[in-house]
This record gives structure tokens, C-alpha cells and sequence, in this order.
């Protein structure tokens, strides 16, 4: 990430009121009480639904952060809010320091076009545009000249695997494969900013991982701030670096994918996380000692930070000797390698 001192996305007490005269009734109940909780209540007993309830966090410049929930958990809401497709009833949004709540349409628009990219569930591209031209639009609409748009449109149909099909329509193309060409198109402005609702979740579970691997290797290339929205833990654990996991419009919790894993706040998240094998996510960091612990003995197996705790056990069980294997009867069979038991534990990570 980027050492700005700017949040890329600042948000600060953010409200999605839904139903009738919703910001005035908002209004009201913050003037009577500090407490989220009851202010949302509330508005419920007023007939009005706090899809995002006082939600507040910051995202670092080249961040991939990601929020996830169940369905009507408030994600994809608020992340309507944030890229303003819908004007939150309450509370502060910046895009590098700016507030966009107060934004005029006009500047939105220009916001849309050159800072802010988004890609959804749905793939929405022309059916009567090719691939070249489905991924140059936004350039279309810059008023970019058409050898330049085309030019910078392959530039970045071969960024996400495309090369090859810049002629073929949308309906010769695979699900995955237009996947690639939305997020292609969202790209091509130079985005700073890029918001994901679900992108993947349409997609086969091979497609998807193959996606999710792809989309990992251009965010280390750009390194664009993204904010991404999924239902799925493991998706999250893969992708993120950090996680906002949302509960009835409320954040319950933010952190790390090993913060996550490892220390969750409450039970939702706990059961969130249930089955994950927790070595293949959190990282040697998430444990370590430091200070007087930095002093070790001769037998060093060259761990690292960032290696999974699996691939560290792995590591260190390869100090020890192999041990008898018996069989049930109690007769020596064999002899086993731990570092070997280890191993076959652990699941491949990008």
C-alpha cells in the first residue's frame, strides 16, 4: 500500500435510511441519542429500515479491503453508498479527501468516468459491441479519438487474458470470459478507486478460483484501491487485506484475515470462520514473538512472515527424524517423516 497520508476512502458515520421522509426522521433520532443501536430502533419502529447502520472505517491507498456478510447483511448497500449510486442519508464519504456526499451531479459524473471504476454480479456489457469495443466505451464517452481508445482498450483486454477475442461478441464468450471483459472495461479509465459487488459469484467454483488468481496478479500490478463485496469467507481470506464483516447494517468487525480467523469478536463471526482451516490463512506474523524471543538456536528452518501456519509447521517438523509407524497388532511397519504429515495437511496457496 501506498505511504499517502490521505485515506483513499474515508467513511464516518454513514446511514442508508430506507422508506418515507427517511433523513429527517434520521436527523431526529441522532439529536436524541448517541447510541446507534436505538437510534435504529428507532427508526424500525417508525416503519423505516437502517440498511447501514453508522458505519465507519478507512481504506489506505492501494488497499484491497473487503466486506462481506450474509444476504441483508447492508454490503452491497453500503457499497452503493460509497460509490454513490445511492445518496446516503447520513454521515460523510471521501474519495481522497473529498466529500462526495455533497458532490454536485456534475462532478459525479466526472468522478465516475475517471476515478471510480465498478464492476457488479451481472456482467452488463452492449450485445451488439465486441469485446474491443465493449472495453474502450468508457473511453468512448471521455471523448477519447478512436485509435486512442482502441489502442488502450488491448492494452488492457491482454492485461486480463483476452488477447485473441477483441473481435468476438459477448455471446461467443464464456462466463468467465465476460466476466474479464467487465472488469476490462472498468480498468481501462485508470481508475484510482475500483468497487467489486460479487463479481465471481456467478461463476463456477474452477472459473471463480481462476478468476480470483487472475484478479490477485492485476491488483499487484496496478495496485488500485478496491473495495470488494462478497457473501464467501474463503473468498474473503484469499483476496483481502483486510475484511469489514456486516451484520443486520452494522460492522461487527474489522481486520486482518488472521484477525479474523484467529480473534473474532463474537459468536457471527466466530461461526463465519468455523470452518476454515485456519493454518492455510493466518500467517507466521499473526504468532510470533519478538523482542528477547529474536534469539534462536542453531536448528533455524528459515520461516518467514508471511508464510501460512501450515507451511511453517511444515518447516519446522522437517528438524525432526522420522518415527515408527505400528500396526494395530503393535509389529513395526514402517517409519513416517513428520515434516511429511505435516505437509499433507496443508492445502496449495497462491
Amino acid at each position: 500500500m501506498s505511504g499517502s497520508d490521505t485515506p483513499a476512502i474515508t467513511c464516518r458515520n454513514v446511514w442508508q435510511v430506507f422508506g418515507k421522509n427517511a433523513d429527517s426522521a434520521l436527523k431526529q433520532v441522532l439529536s436524541q441519542t448517541d447510541n446507534p443501536q436505538a437510534a435504529a430502533d428507532d427508526l424500525r419502529a417508525r416503519g423505516l429500515v437502517p440498511a447501514v447502520q453508522d458505519a465507519s472505517f478507512e481504506v489506505q491507498e492501494g488497499e484491497l479491503f473487503v466486506i462481506m456478510g450474509l444476504s441483508g447483511s447492508g454490503k452491497s448497500t453500503l457499497i452503493r453508498c460509497i460509490s454513490h449510486l445511492l445518496h446516503a442519508t447520513g454521515g460523510e464519504i471521501r474519495i481522497d479527501g473529498e466529500n462526495i456526499v455533497e458532490a454536485s451531479p456534475k462532478r459525479l459524473i466526472e468522478l465516475r468516468r475517471k476515478k471510480l471504476g465498478m464492476v457488479f454480479q451481472h456482467f452488463g456489457l452492449f450485445p451488439h459491441m465486441t469485446v474491443a469495443e465493449n472495453v474502450a466505451y468508457p473511453l468512448r464517452v471521455q471523448g477519447m479519438r478512436k485509435s486512442q481508445r482502441m489502442a488502450k482498450a488491448q492494452e488492457v483486454i491482454d492485461l486480463v487474458g483476452l488477447g485473441g477475442r477483441e473481435r468476438h461478441y459477448p455471446r461467443e464468450l464464456s462466463g468467465g470470459q465476460r466476466q474479464r471483459v467487465g472488469i476490462a472495461r472498468s480498468l481501462v479509465a485508470d481508475c484510482s478507486v475500483w468497487f467489486l459487488d460479487e463479481p465471481f459469484s456467478a461463476l463456477d467454483p474452477l472459473i471463480r478460483r481462476q478468476l480470483q488468481d487472475e484478479f490477485l496478479e492485476i491488483q499487484a500490478k496496478l495496485k488500485t484501491t478496491i473495495v470488494f463485496i462478497t457473501h464467501d469467507i474463503n473468498e474473503a481470506l484469499k483476496l483481502a487485506d483486510r475484511i469489514a464483516i456486516m451484520r443486520d447494517g452494522k460492522i461487527v468487525q474489522i481486520g486482518t484475515p488472521a484477525d479474523i480467523v484467529l480473534r473474532p469478536a463474537d459468536d457471527y463471526v466466530r461461526e463465519f470462520s468455523r470452518d476454515v482451516a485456519k493454518g492455510q490463512h493466518a500467517r507466521v506474523a499473526s504468532v510470533m514473538q519478538t523482542g528477547d524471543a529474536l534469539a534462536h538456536g542453531p536448528d533455524d528452518p528459515g520461516l518467514r512472515q508471511d508464510m501460512t501456519l501450515d507451511a511453517a509447521l511444515a518447516r519446522c517438523m522437517e528438524l525432526y527424524e522420522p518415527v515408527p509407524v505400528r500396526a494395530p497388532d503393535g509389529q513395526l511397519v514402517g517409519v513416517v517423516n513428520p515434516a511429511d504429515l505435516a505437509a499433507a495437511l496443508q492445502v496449495e496457496q497462491p
